[in-house]
């Protein structure tokens, strides 16, 4: 069936053309006239077939004879200098500037539909120069924590819940959804931005489809808006990785956490715990000595080097600390910010350090 609809399209494209179509035959072969189109598997062409002039006179009377070729005796057509693979792909460019909403592309995917991306500019904030691949640094308020701050980023559909696309200077993947794609740079803060990224979108065409634009297949054009923060009370998966030096009394993970938020860590890695204690895992050492006894570390029934956190409250107070280790899910019972600490009493002859995936969400009241 598509063969056929690209067959129509090709017909339609080259009829009035002044110059011939080309069939390349993988035997070194030319064939020049006329693309009929593709008819029972193969490719149909009226050799030699005269064409009017720029001034519609036909340069000569008859028609010519059609020839029928298989695809595997076919190296490329092109239809009066172009390529047959043109045909195949629809483009539209669009400038993706960072502002509060996410850029409606104008392009509604059907799942399973392949998408090619390029994109090229810059975007200023403040002093620095984003491309589209970002920097080399990530931004723990940006939509995707894990990727580079400011790299091209984009996601179908309006649903918070959907997963977020790396992109970049350049990318070809599946949509995994129908919906419609958005695009913007991955940071949190937009306020200081100017200039845009260009971004050039190729779709195969949907020569099956109805509608007569292929981009936008939506009847509704209304809630095409998608904003940078969710809508309230929306959940939003968010994650993030850091790295807890042996060191450490504190790291801040910039993570801002509220009462009865949910939160999943997992760690990994080896730290020194001291010359007596020597090198642990997330969960620690054997809790026992001195600091068990009289209280002198964060969390006196855990043993030393564990990987444990806490909450930093607006006024300064410090939460009790919790024993984290290796993994656990928590719901914090205060708000502020979380931060992330090794278990200890003495700190000067540590080393190594933790990596730490902090899985989370955030409710649309609250900035992204």
């Amino acid at each position: 069936m598509k063969k056929l609809a690209l067959a129509l399209v090709v017909v339609l494209l080259t009829v009035s053309f002044a110059a011939a179509d080309t069939i390349y035959l993988r035997d070194g072969r030319t064939v020049q006239g006329t693309l009929i189109g593709f008819v029972n598997g193969r490719f149909a062409i009226r050799v030699g077939l005269p064409r009017s002039t720029t001034t519609g006179v036909s340069t000569a009377t008859g028609a010519g004879e059609i020839q029928y070729f298989r695809p595997n005796e076919v190296d490329r057509v092109e239809l009066d200098g172009r390529s047959l693979d043109d045909l195949r792909f629809d483009i539209r460019t669009v400038e993706v500037t960072l502002g509060p909403n996410w850029i409606d592309s104008g392009v509604d995917v059907r799942r399973n539909e392949r998408l090619q991306i390029r994109a090229s500019g810059t975007i200023l904030a403040g002093r620095t120069r984003i491309t589209p691949d970002g920097l080399r640094q990530t931004d723990p308020t940006a939509p995707l924590q894990r990727a580079s701050e400011g790299m091209l980023i984009g996601v179908i559909g309006n649903d918070f819940n959907s997963p977020i696309i790396e992109i970049g200077s350049s990318r070809e993947f599946i949509a995994d959804q129908d919906g419609r794609l958005y695009l913007t740079a991955n940071r949190g803060s937009y306020t200081d931005a100017r200039g845009s990224f260009t971004v050039e979108i190729r779709r195969e065409r949907d020569l099956t489809a109805d509608d007569d634009n292929v981009f936008d297949r939506r009847r509704d054009r209304t809630g095409t808006v998608r904003p940078r923060r969710p809508r309230a009370g929306a959940s939003v998966p968010r994650e993030l990785e850091v790295e807890v030096p042996g060191t450490s009394r504190g790291v801040d993970t910039g993570i801002d956490v509220r009462v009865g938020d949910q939160l999943t860590f997992t760690a990994s890695g080896r730290v020194i715990a001291g010359r007596r204690i020597g090198e642990v895992g997330p969960e620690g050492g054997r809790p026992s000595g001195f600091g068990s006894i009289v209280g002198t570390r964060p969390v006196p029934t855990v043993g030393p080097g564990a990987l444990i956190g806490l909450i930093r409250m607006a006024d300064g107070q410090i939460s009790q600390p919790f024993m984290i280790g290796s993994q656990l899910t928590f719901t914090p019972n205060a708000d502020g910010r979380l931060v992330l600490a090794i278990n200890d009493d003495d700190y000067s002859d540590n080393g190594g350090a933790f990596k730490v995936r902090i899985r989370y969400a955030i409710t649309g009241n609250r900035e992204q």
